[in-house]
Parts: C-alpha cells; sequence; structure tokens
C-alpha cells in the first residue's frame, strides 16, 4: 500500500490520519508537539478559566488503537518533492507515497517581529501561560505599588485586534478581573482595571454581519472594556503601546491582530498568497504538485463565489475528513478523489457571561444567551476525548455558579515593579 505521510496534528492532520485509521494504508503523522491542542479555547488558559490539559490530549492516546497509524514527534526541515522525502531537522527522512501538510498558521506583526517580545499572541501553550502569569502578577504587583500611575500601568491591558480571538480575550479578562479577583486583593480593586481593545478597521468583528459585531461591542463595553475602533498601533515596547502618538503605559499587552500560515510553501518552493496560503485545486491538491495535497489555515481553498475559506477550525476539520476518506477510497479501490465542498456550520464568537454571537450564514444569526449555550455546548462536543469534555463541563458549570476560575497559577519570578 502507499504511505501517506501528514505533516501536522492539529484538526486538518488529525482529521485526516482518523479517516484513515483502521485501513491497510500505512499512515505516518509528524508534529512538532506530542499533542492535539484545541486551539480555540486556548484564551481560556490565558485568563485562568482552563489549564492546558483540559484543551490538549496526546496524539499517540488519541490514535492509539490504530495499528496502520504511526507518530513521529518530530520539527519539519523541508520537502524533496523530486524524492518524495520530509527531511526532519534532526536528519531523518521520511519517504511519501502522498503527502499531506496540515501545518496551521502562525502569528504575525506586519513587519515588527519586534513587538512579539512585549506583546505575545495566543498560538500556543506557552504563549497562553506567558499572558496568563503576566496578567495574574500585574494584579499582584500592583498590590503592592504605592504609586498610584505605577499602580494604574500595572492594571491596564491591551488587546491588540478586533476579530473573534481579540474579541474573546478581552471579555474574558474583563470578567476575570471584575468577577474571579474581586474580593482576593486588600490594598486594589481589580474592577478598576482598565481592559483596551485596539482594532485598526473601522468596526470590531469585520467577518461578522453589523448587527452581530455592534452587539459583540455593546457587550464588551457593558464588562468596562475600552474599545478604540480605526486606531493603527504605532509601536510596542517594554513601557506600553503607542497609538496616534500617545502611549498608553501597559503593563500586559496582547497580540491577536493577524495570523499567517506556516513556511509550507518555502518547502515546495511555491509562490504563496499575502497570507503565506498555498493554492489548492477542489480535490485539496497542491497545484502544480504530484501527490502532495494542503488543507486548513495552510491551503488557498476557493468556496464556490471564489473567495477564499476563513481559517477556521470547521474548515480545516471537514477538509481532513474528506481528504482522508478521499484517499481511502483512491488507494484501495482507485476512485477518484472529488472535490472539496464546504458546509457551513456558522461563525461563532463568546463576548462574555451570557453573551455570545453566531452566524449561520444566509441571514440566519443568533445572539445572547441562547447563543452562549450554543456556543458551550459546540465546543464541548469539538474536544477529542471524552474526560476532557466532563472537565471542561464541569468546570463551566463550577465557574458559572460561583463566578470563580482555578488555574489562576504564576509559574515564573515576579517582575520589577517599576516601568523601564
Amino acid at each position: 500500500m502507499s504511505h501517506v505521510v501528514i505533516i501536522g496534528a492539529g484538526f486538518g492532520g488529525l482529521a485526516t490520519a482518523k479517516a484513515l485509521a483502521g485501513s491497510e494504508i500505512p499512515v505516518t503523522l509528524i508534529d512538532s508537539n506530542n499533542y492535539h491542542l484545541f486551539v480555540p479555547l486556548l484564551y481560556q488558559v490565558a485568563t485562568a478559566a482552563l489549564s492546558p490539559a483540559d484543551i490538549a490530549e496526546p496524539i499517540r492516546h488519541i490514535l492509539a488503537p490504530y495499528s496502520n497509524v504511526r507518530v513521529v514527534m518530530g520539527r519539519v526541515a523541508g520537502v524533496d518533492t523530486a524524492e518524495k522525502q520530509v527531511h526532519l531537522t534532526d536528519g531523518e527522512a521520511i519517504t511519501y507515497d502522498r503527502l499531506v501538510i496540515a501545518t496551521g498558521s502562525t502569528s504575525t506583526y506586519f513587519g515588527h517581529d519586534d513587538w512579539a517580545s512585549y506583546a505575545p499572541s495566543l498560538k500556543s501553550i506557552e504563549e497562553a501561560r506567558a499572558i496568563r502569569t503576566s496578567v495574574l502578577q500585574s494584579f499582584e504587583l500592583a498590590e503592592r505599588a504605592q504609586d498610584p500611575v505605577e499602580q494604574e500601568r500595572l492594571m491596564t491591558i491591551v488587546v491588540v485586534g478586533g476579530g473573534p480571538t481579540g474579541v474573546e480575550m478581552a471579555g474574558s479578562i474583563a470578567e476575570l478581573a471584575r468577577h474571579a479577583l474581586a474580593r482576593d486583593f486588600r490594598h486594589i480593586d481589580p474592577a478598576t482595571a482598565r481592559v483596551i481593545l485596539v482594532e485598526a478597521g473601522p468596526r470590531l468583528l469585520a467577518a461578522f454581519p453589523e448587527t452581530l459585531a455592534s452587539y459583540a461591542r455593546r457587550s464588551l463595553e457593558r464588562l468596562g472594556v475600552t474599545i478604540m475602533a480605526g486606531k493603527a498601533v504605532e509601536r510596542i515596547d517594554a513601557a506600553g503601546v503607542t497609538i496616534a502618538g500617545t502611549l498608553i503605559p501597559a503593563a500586559t499587552m496582547i497580540w491577536g491582530a493577524g495570523v499567517r500560515a506556516s513556511a509550507a510553501a518555502s518547502w515546495l518552493g511555491l509562490t504563496a498568497d499575502r497570507s503565506g496560503r498555498i493554492p489548492v485545486a477542489e480535490d485539496l491538491s497542491v497545484v502544480g504538485k504530484t501527490d502532495i495535497y494542503a488543507l486548513g489555515d495552510t491551503a488557498l481553498c476557493l468556496d464556490d463565489a471564489g473567495r477564499p475559506l476563513p481559517g477556521l477550525a470547521q474548515v480545516a476539520q471537514q477538509q481532513g475528513t474528506h481528504l482522508g476518506r478521499a484517499l481511502r477510497a483512491n488507494l484501495t479501490r482507485g476512485t477518484a478523489l472529488p472535490p472539496f465542498v464546504f458546509h457551513n456550520r456558522g461563525n461563532a464568537a463568546i463576548v462574555g457571561r451570557h453573551a455570545a454571537i453566531f452566524d449561520f450564514g444566509r441571514g440566519r444569526r443568533l445572539r445572547g444567551f441562547a447563543a452562549w449555550l450554543l456556543w458551550a455546548a459546540v465546543h464541548v462536543v469539538l474536544l477529542v476525548d471524552f474526560a476532557q469534555r466532563v472537565r471542561v463541563s464541569l468546570q463551566w458549570l463550577w465557574r458559572y455558579l460561583t463566578y470563580r476560575r482555578g488555574a489562576r497559577l504564576i509559574t515564573t519570578p515576579p517582575q520589577p515593579t517599576r516601568a523601564p
């Protein structure tokens, strides 16, 4: 049987492996981590609502029942398309007959990579922990600060980017300060913390209809979030964020303004689009390459109207399941690969307690408490492990009843109390 190699164990890569699992087709799944990460809930790790183990599951455990799937923990250095080999950074070369690239995306700072050290993004567990530590540590240091100006700086959090990531992060931090931390300090009032959401575009949530975006804005403002739309960030450094020539002193800055596809295009010697995505045909095969496929955030896949499909988990998951089943039929029965058709199950964002928005397309929309319940149900179902579903459900129920958050751990030494 032909050997299928999958690079990336995100939603797309894992779905492809599952669709091929249990067959006679040998499959190798390569990832630089040993776990599958549920990225849509990563912001809840950053805001102490969940622990990393609640949203990450070892890849080997997920695929343990399937003897035809081999898992390799390694980092890809490049692809030799002539020899059909994937080269790892440790020197190993893995030969493939069919190659699936599902390496996802990374954050982009639009040419200001130096900002990353001051404003981490939210793409990994390490970054989520760094944000959680910065937020919680700032309140601890504000409790000790004697200077009111320094205290205000420590209690100012700036979130850059008005997409779903920025909106969910800003709302969750505001709830953390105003509810979970409200009674825990003696010399400061966490409810007075400033949470500022900055968006360069004219409004929040540009991918959503105006009515839903307006509802989300009003919900954030009720939580005390200050929204600065139509304002571009000019500089981020240790002192804070500079917008329109004015410095906003802040101890915690979070980046959620943009993403770029992984380096897969350079591995194949292809010209990518502005977001780094690889053009693919209707059957998800890479244009100009033989026996290579791309999906998820890595792929530039167009819908019926000629528009790129969004970088959502449901897109990658549907593509992975489709491609895995298509490859299985092709390799075992010689069936041609059919075109991929995306079925939109709705785009969602949670704003805060009892507040969320859902856009199902074609004018079908939902907001408020019903959307919040649906958002919670969908995300629990999408978790890959039953134990995770139980843990997350219980955590959310406890948090809903008590307003408490149990993952408030600071794992790094205290930082200086004075701004540089």
